[in-house]
């Protein structure tokens, strides 16, 4: 059974914009930390309080949810976000890493493309208690972590 699609009439995904070269203030090509057949990674560009850097990995093929994804592009986004978490654990020096994917409204889903958050993790961030503290991080404030998880990755960052 096909779940309902939550995505809007005339959508244009952030995901797949950033993918064929359209930016914006929340989509930058420097946001980009790496690049494989079937997954990318990428600095998040909304962050929690205590959580700064927190990135996003997201199947390359458009797939609004967990429901509607290939197994191959379900191993090529896991295998890529156990990457990027190891490598947030090392560039970053956190004390640990959580991941979170959501799927349709009432799931908290907001972005019609699935992504899974890989976001770094300290002791007593109280990270799920501030939710509604999320604010929209500047392009510039973005840079010094991708930078890191670049060089930590060293992975192709090109969509060519």
């Amino acid at each position: 059974m096909r779940p309902t699609t939550h995505e809007p009439a005339g959508y244009k995904c952030p995901f797949c914009r950033l993918q064929t070269g359209v930016f914006d203030d929340r989509n930058q090509i420097s946001d980009v930390v790496a690049v494989t057949d079937r997954a990318y990674a990428r600095i998040a560009p909304k962050w929690w309080p205590a959580n700064a850097g927190g990135a996003l990995v997201i199947p390359r093929r458009h797939v609004e949810n967990l429901y509607e994804m290939e197994p191959e592009d379900g191993h090529g986004v896991w295998d890529l976000t156990q990457q990027v978490a190891q490598a947030m654990r090392l560039s970053y020096a956190c004390e640990g890493i959580s991941t979170r994917q959501h799927n349709e409204p009432a799931g908290d889903q907001d972005v019609w493309h699935l992504h899974i958050h890989v976001l770094p993790r300290f002791s007593d961030d109280r990270l799920y208690q501030r939710h509604l503290d999320a604010r929209w991080i500047h392009v510039e404030e973005r840079r010094p972590f991708a930078d890191r998880l670049r060089s930590t990755l060293q992975l192709p960052t090109s969509f060519a």
